[in-house]
């Protein structure tokens, strides 16, 4: 129980040194009008309070990934507490604010946009596709399960439960970000810290135990922690799917001071709500060998509703049931509006896409993949979300690096855990069933070797960025 209190006071006073530190190093200016005011359009840029931004935020990355990639990491053990809480601190939460600020620097722009202005137009193309790629992914994974539960506890179909998510979602991505995600999603948000507070407190008030710190590896099918823990364990670590996210608010962000809060301070309570159930599900089945069985039986959801209702009474039921409902709805329904932010930058090369139709033009080319890709096994569309939501998130990293370097700041913040992230998207897709399937040496060792050639790409990028340009020299010879 120790180690479990102990990280929860580190994220607490990570947040309130380490985020500070990161803000100075960005510099901020609050004389300055954000996008929501110079940009204001009534449908995405307009003005928020910074607490229902956060709000949201923590509603838009987070959903039920802190809940179902918590419990699927607590199988690892305590270890995964110091995953969550170091990735949280010195990754996810610099990923979330460098992803949100550098948006608002930038007029809103979408997460390729500014991977193209400081990795480049070939970086950029690539990763226009990819995070296209994962938001499809993330809304059919995150909306296949709560369409089998409705269909469930109701007379519905699937089918017919997956058509009214949909419509769901075609009409929050078209109506202004201040008619439903700004009236409805902050009170979501809520149900989300209620719901992880409550089982934290209960947690500590049953006869069980919460295991304190070991490195051993408890995993009952003896999967290596390095890279496996950092990519199950995404949501309240780092994530990518953020940098996607972090847009849609840096277009209501009122000051530039207003960022620390919503975008440092959403993925630190995401941190505390992973480790409020990575706690409870190496806590609650005596073992990770019973939450293993528990996972086979039931799924995450069936894991959650167990501990929910065991734990919570009829509360918790009502709790786990909203959300295994409604939070993932709300996650596939901003991943399909920052897709649809996405494809609307990419084609305005080409054609205005202004008003409602334009707006159609750009949702219902990502909808209609999504919709299929949700009608089939959404536990194969996992194996595919976890390495390319961790490659976007190395991508995002190395952008607030470049950006640092550029404008000569301490670039270390983001270049280390760039560097990590780098080791770990490597080492995994050369390892993972989804990727070559590679004997787990032989993927350390080349992943090894291709984190090396970056961190000598990196070492290059600082030495030119240290040499002084031919004009600066000129003028100090002058």
């Amino acid at each position: 129980m120790l180690t479990f209190l102990f990280a929860i006071l580190l994220l607490v006073i990570g947040y309130l040194v380490y985020s500070k530190v990161v803000e100075r190093i960005f510099g901020i200016n609050d004389q300055e009008k954000t996008p929501a005011y110079t940009n204001q359009d009534g449908i995405d840029y307009t003005p928020m309070p910074w607490w229902k931004a956060s709000l949201i935020q923590l509603l838009n990355i987070a959903g039920l990934g802190p809940i179902f990639g918590a419990v699927a990491g607590a199988l690892y053990g305590p270890v995964a507490f110091i995953w969550i809480v170091v990735g949280c601190l010195f990754a996810g939460a610099v990923h979330d604010y460098f992803s949100g600020m550098l948006s608002l620097r930038h007029n809103g722009a979408q997460f390729p946009s500014l991977v193209g202005r400081y990795l480049g137009s070939y970086m950029k193309n690539i990763i226009n596709l990819v995070s296209i790629v994962l938001m499809i992914l993330v809304a059919a994974a995150f909306t296949a399960g709560p369409a089998q539960l409705i269909a469930s506890l109701t007379p519905l179909s699937f089918t017919f439960a997956l058509v009214l998510i949909f419509a769901y979602f075609l009409v929050a991505a078209v109506l202004p970000v201040n008619r439903v995600i700004g009236r409805i999603y902050p009170f979501f948000g809520a149900i989300l810290i209620f719901m992880a507070v409550s089982i934290g407190i209960a947690l500590l008030f049953t006869d069980r135990s919460i295991p304190n710190l070991t490195l051993t590896n408890l995993h009952p099918g003896d999967l290596p922690i390095w890279p496996l823990l950092m990519v199950t364990i995404s949501c309240g670590a780092i994530s990518g799917f953020h940098s996607t996210q972090s847009p849609i608010l840096a277009r209501t962000i009122k000051r530039e001071s207003d960022g620390r809060k919503v975008f440092y301070g959403a993925m630190v309570a995401e941190g505390i709500i992973a480790l409020i159930w990575a706690a409870a599900g190496m806590t609650f089945f005596g073992g990770t060998i019973g939450l293993q069985e528990a996972l086979a039986l039931g799924g995450p959801a069936g894991v959650v509703n167990e501990i929910s209702t065991t734990l919570l009474g009829t509360l918790g039921g009502i709790l786990a049931i909203l959300g295994v409902i409604i939070l993932p709805i709300t996650t596939g329904d901003t991943a399909l509006r920052s897709s649809r932010m996405m494809v609307t930058e990419a084609l305005e090369k080409f054609f205005k896409v202004r008003g409602l139709k334009g707006i159609l033009l750009a949702t219902i080319p990502v909808t209609i993949p999504t919709f299929y890709l949700a009608t089939i096994d959404y536990t194969f569309l996992w194996r595919y979300v976890g390495g390319t939501n961790q490659l976007v998130a190395t991508i995002m990293l190395w952008t607030g690096a470049m950006y640092l370097l550029e404008s000569r700041k301490f670039h270390w913040i983001c270049g280390i855990p760039a560097l990590f992230m780098t080791a770990v998207v490597s080492t995994y897709f050369l390892y993972a069933p989804e990727g070559f399937s590679l004997p787990y040496e032989t993927s350390l060792t080349i992943g090894a070797i291709m984190t090396l050639v970056v961190a000598l790409w990196y070492i290059y990028k600082i030495r030119k960025s240290n040499k002084p340009s031919l004009s600066s020299s000129s003028e100090h010879a002058a």
